[in-house]
């Protein structure tokens, strides 16, 4: 497993370009690695993540195509890791997560929250468009009129509504979220990687595919899952009448 927690409680884990970056590499390194079986991704003190750490501004004149890129090599670069990586990623949400940090948590495979966690669409309060890929992910969550009344207004949303809106997997007591990020850990890193890995990928896929297209997909997933070890194991496993033993391969 991967644990990767955000450490500066002082800024509510604001993200400087540096963490950011790092948590990017940490999660290609995690796709790549057959030993790896699953990522945590957390915070510590109250804030799981307050976004972007915007403090200083810019040092520069800012040019026309600056703003562009540098989210498309920063907070948009962040999620698609997130989406992109080749093993299940669990959000653990211990407190605040605001801006590209609550989608960050949304752009994990499941998502825990502590009772006391809560959820901001802040950037209407600062007179800004939505970025790190808000626009694409909350209305494939929850649909366009709940995502368009949490960014026009803005309001923090406690984790108890996050889970009834469907953003949320399990509302937990703060003690015990760590227990509960760990008891699902230790679940997913006894899977079939590999399987989970595809079947990740079909559903991500899925909401921008036609049936056809869907169809095709699953067809070749399935495809390439069967040359996998884990696959073979499995279904050996149903034919003994005895548990599976994946071991990611």
């Amino acid at each position: 497993m991967t644990r990767l927690t955000l450490n500066r409680p002082e800024a509510l884990n604001a993200l400087t370009p540096s963490q950011r970056d790092a948590i990017i590499g940490r999660l290609e390194d995690a796709s790549a690695d057959p030993a790896v079986r699953v990522v945590v991704l957390t915070g510590t003190g109250r804030g799981f993540c307050a976004g972007a750490d915007l403090r200083g501004g810019p040092t520069k004149e800012v040019l026309p195509g600056d703003v562009s890129r540098t989210l498309r090599v920063g907070a948009q670069r962040l999620v698609a890791a997130v989406l992109d990586c080749e093993k299940p990623v669990i959000a653990a949400v211990n407190g605040t997560a605001a801006g590209l940090g609550a989608h960050l948590a949304f752009a994990c495979d499941l998502v825990l929250a502590a009772e006391s966690a809560r959820f901001i669409e802040v950037f209407v309060r600062r007179g800004l468009v939505p970025d790190a890929g808000g626009a694409y992910l909350l209305p494939r969550l929850i649909g366009p009129h709940r995502a368009k009344e949490l960014m026009f207004f803005g309001d923090s949303l406690a984790a108890p509504e996050a889970e009834r809106l469907g953003l949320v997997n399990r509302v937990v007591p703060d003690g015990e979220l760590a227990k509960a990020a760990q008891e699902w850990a230790a679940r997913l890193a006894t899977a079939p990687t590999r399987s989970l890995a595809l079947t990740k990928q079909l559903l991500n896929a899925s909401l921008d595919s036609d049936r056809t297209t869907a169809f095709a997909a699953e067809a070749a997933a399935q495809e390439i899952n069967m040359t996998t070890a884990d696959a073979r194991e499995g279904l050996r496993a149903f034919v003994e009448r005895r548990s599976p033993v994946f071991r990611g391969r």
